[in-house]
């Protein structure tokens, strides 16, 4: 491994509860008539998102959910998954490249440096949503940061939680690793190399 690269969402932070608290009262106020379109969109982008959603009559409804969405991230916790620093931190010392690939725009990445100032520390690279045309589970986003790693798909490991994210490191030709805080190992393991809990057995 030359590269380890890390979705944010339910893997660096363990913030994928309080995701699933919010859209899944989103997708209740407008869409009761699909129950779990919650955990369909996991790992999407929100211009995906309201394609899928939000698109003809409810389109005026965006900037709502926009407001939402920007006051329910500026309050909501992030706590780092259980051993994520010291192992991005042994990374690192180790020589490996490190970087964020999160379907997460810039805007909510100023809510993540304004709450840990260290964050940037901890990665060579960040890539959000405004990096890359096509979103998890293209294997776009992936295949960019290892380009600006310059490292190669098999030199790299992907950390990632979502169905979306598995997918996408998947078809990057990437070793995957499966972080078990958002769904059950039943599905993890179909796409993942290696299935952990937190990063506690790296350490």
């Amino acid at each position: 491994m030359k590269a380890a690269l890390f979705d944010l969402d339910g893997v660096v932070f363990d913030t994928e509860p309080q995701y699933s608290v919010f859209w899944g009262e989103q997708c209740r106020l407008y869409h009761p008539e699909h129950p779990g379109l919650e955990n369909e969109i996991k790992g999407s982008t929100l211009e995906q998102i309201f394609e899928r959603g939000w698109s003809g009559a409810l389109e005026p409804e965006r900037e709502k959910v926009v407001e939402r969405l920007n006051a329910f991230e500026a309050q909501m916790s992030l706590d780092y998954v259980a051993g994520f620093e010291t192992y991005v931190s042994n990374l690192r010392r180790k020589g490996v490249k490190t970087a964020v690939v999160t379907s997460s725009n810039l805007k909510k990445m100023e809510n993540v440096y304004l709450k840990h100032p260290e964050f940037k520390g901890y990665f060579d690279a960040i890539l959000t949503s405004e990096d890359f045309a096509e979103s998890k589970p293209s294997p776009d986003c992936y295949l960019r940061a290892a380009k600006r790693l310059n490292v190669s798909p098999k030199e790299c490991v992907v950390f990632e939680d979502s169905i979306n994210g598995l997918r996408s490191g998947c078809a990057a030709g990437m070793r995957v690793v499966g972080l078990l805080t958002t769904n059950p190992i039943e599905k993890v393991r179909e796409l993942s190399d290696i299935q952990i809990p937190d990063y506690l057995p790296f350490i």
